[in-house]
């Protein structure tokens, strides 16, 4: 998913409001710091029995990210063509998940961190889904608003 955000998603969209410089200095800190301490975590202090991949938490954590995953992508895809280009002026997302809730974009991935978080079942990657909850819950009540 990283991949997909940094370094596909941003030559996707179209032209639109720029980010705050200060902003954007913030967030980059902000996912610097915890690519960081998910990594290490995971490669240093985390420990799985040898059938880890095989067990109930890890299988359906991993499915969340993956069903996560795919919400996001497919929002993402609906926002990015809401309006033709050179047409401004707020419209409501249909179809996919926005049927069902209003930042569907937003619940795709709280849906992928918080099923990280139960497939690595580390204080680390449940710290990190609790953040992206409040973060992400907090402009989704906005953007309903």
């Amino acid at each position: 998913f990283v991949h997909y955000r940094s370094l596909i998603f941003p030559l996707l969209i179209r032209a639109g409001k720029p980010t705050p410089f200060f902003t954007f200095v913030l967030a980059l800190l902000f996912c610097v710091y915890n690519g960081y301490l998910q990594g290490r975590s995971l490669s240093n202090y985390a420990k799985y029995p040898s059938g880890w991949l095989k067990d109930p938490l890890f299988i359906t954590g991993f499915v969340g990210w993956l069903v996560g995953l795919a919400i996001n992508i497919h929002s993402d895809h609906i926002l990015r063509n809401l309006r033709k280009p050179g047409e401004t002026g707020y419209k409501i997302p249909r179809g996919g998940m926005f049927e069902y809730v209003s930042g569907a974009n937003f619940f795709g991935e709280i849906l992928e961190w918080f099923g990280f978080a139960l497939a690595c079942c580390t204080i680390e990657s449940l710290a990190f889904a609790l953040c992206t909850l409040f973060i992400l819950g907090s402009r989704a009540k906005q953007h309903h608003q």
